[in-house]
């Protein structure tokens, strides 16, 4: 859909208290490339120890307001706030507690941009305590950055990426130390041997070997792989391609979903919505308009029925 000049940009700071926020606004908020025309409107929806300067607001033409409740953020709310300051743009530093699947935008307002920051070095006790919550703030974010990395080992952030990654699937995942600098060196461990030529997947292992392969097709291009799954049969792709996953734990018991991969195979029509089958066949990443860019395809060479599996694939 295309955006109307008179539409509000609104971008949405995720993350729970003292993970960041207010000092990544800061830093955008001072930068060339944030500096426009008309003036910006900052929600701030939970103080921390940060404070914004008053001399960093009147210089980049921001006016703030604070809410302390969710309540106050009903649509008619924001529309007097878009009448009392006439901004240009929108900013949300966002409460990590409040449920954002029920926040609405009000008409003339569009969500440019989702970003969740998250501090590396207590990440487990998000994942411990408040896995649903992080899930939610995760879904709809375009930038996961995470910071306070500097002491974390290369194995735990590998972890860390793929749990992230499995509940945020689109969103770029950077890791940052605390001088700003990029932690690029974090090793992904995966349940299997990405170097063999013939790769067999777990159904326990599924989770993480779809989203490693959907995360980075070229390595496994040319591989042969084989797994478990229950078809779906989109009649989109046509009569010789279908869908074979599983339902996969991304974030808590009451948050499954489907997750499974483009296949194409001769004999596909001889199969139906529904059934379990088992796939040998080999990966090639291609443009697909499906993944709506390049993802991987796999080309089957032998798929047989077989009985339901019980197992959950997760992270």
């Amino acid at each position: 859909m295309p955006i109307n000049d008179d539409e509000i940009p609104v971008f949405i700071i995720n993350g729970f208290l003292e993970a960041g926020k207010t000092k990544f606004l800061k830093y955008t908020l001072d930068q060339d490339y944030f500096q426009q025309d008309g003036r910006t409107l900052l929600i701030l929806c939970e103080e921390g120890d940060e404070e914004y300067p008053r001399d960093l607001l009147e210089r980049t033409h921001t006016d703030m307001v604070t809410v302390s409740d969710i309540s106050e953020l009903t649509e008619e709310k924001l529309k007097a706030m878009e009448i009392a300051y006439g901004p240009e743009r929108v900013i949300i530093e966002w409460n990590g507690i409040w449920m954002i699947d029920q926040f609405r935008l009000p008409d003339g307002w569009f969500l440019n941009q989702q970003v969740t920051v998250i501090d590396t070095s207590t990440f487990d006790v998000y994942l411990k305590n408040m896995k649903p919550l992080l899930g939610q703030m995760l879904r709809f974010s375009e930038l996961v950055l995470c910071n306070r990395a500097d002491e974390i080992p290369e194995e735990k952030l590998g972890s860390y990426y793929l749990q992230l990654k499995a509940m945020a699937q689109t969103a770029e995942i950077v890791f940052e130390g605390k001088d700003g600098e990029i932690r690029g060196d974090f090793n992904i461990e995966l349940p299997y041997d990405i170097n063999a030529d013939f790769i067999e997947v777990k159904p326990e292992d599924f989770g993480i070997f779809y989203v490693d392969i959907m995360d980075r097709p070229q390595r496994y291009d040319g591989k042969k792989v084989r797994y478990t799954g229950r078809l779906l049969m989109p009649p989109e792709l046509g009569p010789e391609a279908f869908v074979p996953g599983c339902m996969v734990m991304t974030c808590c018991a009451t948050d499954m979903k489907f997750l499974g991969l483009i296949c194409k195979y001769k004999g596909a029509s001889a199969f139906k919505n529904g059934d379990w089958i088992k796939l040998t066949g080999s990966v090639h990443a291609e443009e697909n308009r499906e993944y709506g860019g390049i993802g991987p395809v796999i080309y089957c060479e032998e798929v047989v029925r077989t009985s339901p599996i019980e197992e959950v694939a997760g992270f």
